[in-house]
């Protein structure tokens, strides 16, 4: 523990942890014996950071999340799995994640410049990517992967082993039980595609002659003739040389075995 950092003297910080330089601790945090907290660091209250736990540099955490405590999985036995939060994250109030299990991947990773809203959960063996945001009690199951710059609505809940590929917006109280495209807006009590996620990719940068060819793959993509695997061919064959497009098409390939959320039949 540096000298520089600042502890409130009713924290409690177990023998073992590691605190990096100018770190700030508030009232009543607790701090488990294998904590890892980088520089720059600030909890502000009432914090709970256990287990097998890191948090990267510049993240600050407000009153009442719990972090590191043992995964929501009956089938979890104590295993020595790890949650590991990158850098200049925001972890609002209440806010729970959960370390991994030897049933998947033993980890747990939150990218870096995330926002996570008050009360939304990470679960056991979740890939969170940079700069995504997690509204109000949004909640992922285990296994979920989300790409860079997607968004999860209020009261949203994402089935387990699902992905919600980069930029993707998801509405809130939607319910997701199938992967997500890169792109894909969502919305419905159990969620159908509903089109691009237009405002985001302006947003990033995207232009408009970007937008124009996601769009035209989109129609292709799900409103052609033959099956989802033939049409993604056409569409790869289309727009190869497009590199957004080519995202969602391998994002389809990657899992061929998996359902990907398609717009409502009419």
């Amino acid at each position: 523990m540096t000298t520089q950092s600042l502890i409130h003297p009713t924290a409690v910080i177990e023998a073992g942890a590691i605190i990096g330089a100018n770190v700030k601790i508030g009232a009543y945090c607790v701090i488990g014996p294998n904590v890892k907290i980088g520089d720059h660091v600030e909890l502000k209250s009432h914090v709970v950071v256990d287990g097998h736990t890191s948090i990267g540099d510049g993240t600050i955490v407000w009153p009442f999340a719990s972090l590191g405590s043992a995964p929501q999985d009956l089938k979890f036995k104590g295993e020595k799995s790890v949650l590991i939060i990158g850098k200049n994250n925001k972890i609002r109030e209440h806010v729970t994640m959960n370390p991994g299990t030897e049933g998947d991947k033993m980890r747990t990773v939150v990218g870096d410049n995330c926002l996570f809203m008050m009360a939304s959960h990470v679960a056991h063996d979740c890939v969170v990517g940079n700069n995504v945001i997690l509204a109000n009690n949004a909640t992922l199951a285990g296994h979920v992967e989300v790409g860079d710059f997607s968004i999860i609505g209020g009261l949203a809940a994402v089935h387990q082993f699902v992905r919600i590929g980069p930029f993707a917006m998801i509405g809130g109280m939607s319910g997701v039980e199938h992967d997500v495209i890169p792109f894909g807006l969502v919305k419905g009590e159990r969620a159908q595609l509903a089109g691009l996620n237009y405002v985001g990719l302006e947003r990033r940068g995207f232009s408009k002659d970007q937008i124009q060819l996601l769009m035209k793959a989109f129609k292709k993509l799900f409103d052609g003739n033959g099956t989802l695997a033939e049409r993604t061919e056409q569409v790869a064959n289309d727009f190869g040389s497009e590199q957004a497009v080519m995202r969602m098409i391998d994002f389809i390939r990657e899992r061929e075995g998996r359902s990907v959320l398609q717009p409502k039949a009419a």
